[in-house]
């Protein structure tokens, strides 16, 4: 492999893994801190991305439609949780796992209904619309790049928001033990809807900026939604910095693993075991360390 071609792959499993963390963080902190097992995580990706498609047929300008589909998504998400998922907070996990599949149901009739079922495609703005040349025959799009620095702002933030500031100590120490922080005068339900907001709000993001790289499609989130799981147990539950590196590892392993080539009396070995090799990765890393990389033992 030329060493251009190697870097253009190299972006690629990066600005994968960046967008992949941007969607399993979310996932990540409702398990993690709320307890709660949400598989109807990945619709909320989709609806990002129908909402930033419809906004800017509607709008005719990107920006403004990603500006006002998160708020929308925000609006959504404590809605949401006000009617549905605070009633899950004290059920066991076939509760959760039933009624968060129900959405799953519910936002795909919902985005039928609304968008209906074609393929749909988001322009790429114009300001981004440009590559990088690598070679005299080799270049990469500057709007992937873009999405890489947003994934790594988001990131940036996240972390100081759960450990430098006051809302974030509190997140963390309802992770822990709910009824003391309660004790003290913290309006726990209150801190969960917002941790909720923030974790669908991420999905949606992913999906939004996903847009103008790929295609628009109905069942585009249960594809996502499985790799975010892997994510999670790799990194180990609940943790965001477990959760960075675990996307990062699967951007690498998923994407050299379709342009590798191993031939072995003639086959190809790499590329056909590509859609296995997430999924070898958890099992190796589950081998070493049970509870992921950076998750709590017992």
């Amino acid at each position: 492999m030329e060493l251009a071609t190697f870097l253009i792959q190299l972006l690629n499993s990066v600005q994968y893994g960046l967008l992949l963390f941007l969607i399993s963080s979310g996932l990540t902190l409702v398990f993690g801190i709320m307890g709660i097992i949400n598989v109807a995580h990945g619709s909320f990706y989709m609806l990002g991305a129908y909402l930033a498609w419809s906004l800017t047929q509607s709008f005719g300008n990107f920006w403004l439609a990603l500006l006002l589909a998160v708020p929308i998504t925000v609006l959504l998400a404590l809605t949401l949780e006000w009617l549905v998922i605070r009633y899950l907070y004290t059920r066991d996990l076939l509760y959760q796992v039933l009624l968060t599949y129900g959405l799953i149901l519910m936002f795909e009739e919902i985005r039928s209904i609304l968008w209906g079922d074609d393929v749909r495609g988001v322009s790429i703005p114009a300001a981004l619309d440009a590559s990088i040349r690598l070679t005299d025959t080799l270049s990469y799009p500057v709007y992937r790049l873009a999405i890489s620095g947003l994934c790594l702002l988001v990131a940036a933030s996240m972390y100081g928001l759960i450990q430098k500031t006051r809302i974030g100590m509190t997140i963390r120490a309802g992770s822990v033990n709910r009824e003391m922080v309660q004790s003290l005068g913290i309006d726990v339900t209150m801190l969960y809807r917002l941790v909720f907001a923030l974790g669908v709000t991420l999905a949606a993001l992913a999906g939004m900026i996903a847009a103008p790289v790929s295609s628009v499609f109905p069942g585009m989130g249960n594809q996502v939604l499985i790799v975010c799981f892997v994510v999670v147990v790799i990194g180990g539950m609940g943790s965001v910095k477990g959760a960075l590196i675990a996307s990062l590892l699967i951007g690498l392993v998923d994407t050299f693993g379709k342009v590798l080539h191993v031939e072995v009396a003639g086959v190809h070995l790499l590329p056909e075991l590509a859609s296995m090799s997430v999924y070898l990765l958890m099992a190796a890393i589950l081998l070493w360390r049970p509870e992921g990389l950076f998750g709590k033992r017992g």
